[in-house]
C-alpha cells in the first residue's frame, strides 16, 4: 500500500506525514513517546479525560501491572491490550485455576 494518498480536487499528491501533522494517533493520548519514560512516567500519562453519554471518563495511557516475579510492567491500552485482558482473566481466577464470576 502506498503512503501518498491523492485529493480528487487538488492534483497534487499527499505524502501522510503531511497529512496527519505529526498525530499518528487519532488520539494524542495514545502516542508512545519516542524518548525512554519510567514506569511512574507512564502510570501518569492519560489516554481520554473527558465527557460521554457515562459522565466523566479518564482512560490511562498505560496500565501498570505486577508481573508473577514481582517486577512491575507498562502496558500501553491499545498496544498492549491483548496482555491487559490476560491479566484480568488471571485475576478472576482462584488458587485451584477456578473462574471466579461475581
Amino acid at each position: 500500500m502506498s503512503d501518498i494518498k491523492q485529493n480528487v480536487d487538488n492534483p497534487e499528491p499527499i505524502k501522510d506525514e503531511e497529512r496527519y501533522s505529526g498525530h499518528l494517533t487519532a488520539n494524542p493520548g495514545d502516542r508512545i513517546s519516542d524518548e525512554p519514560q519510567t514506569i511512574e512516567e507512564k502510570a501518569k500519562q492519560v489516554a481520554v479525560d473527558g465527557w460521554d453519554l457515562t459522565g466523566h471518563i479518564t482512560v490511562p495511557t498505560y496500565f501498570v501491572v505486577e508481573n508473577p516475579d514481582g517486577s512491575e510492567e507498562a502496558l500501553h491500552h491499545v498496544k498492549d491490550a491483548e496482555k491487559i485482558s490476560d491479566v484480568i482473566r488471571q485475576a478472576r481466577v482462584d488458587e485451584d485455576g477456578n473462574r471466579i464470576w461475581w
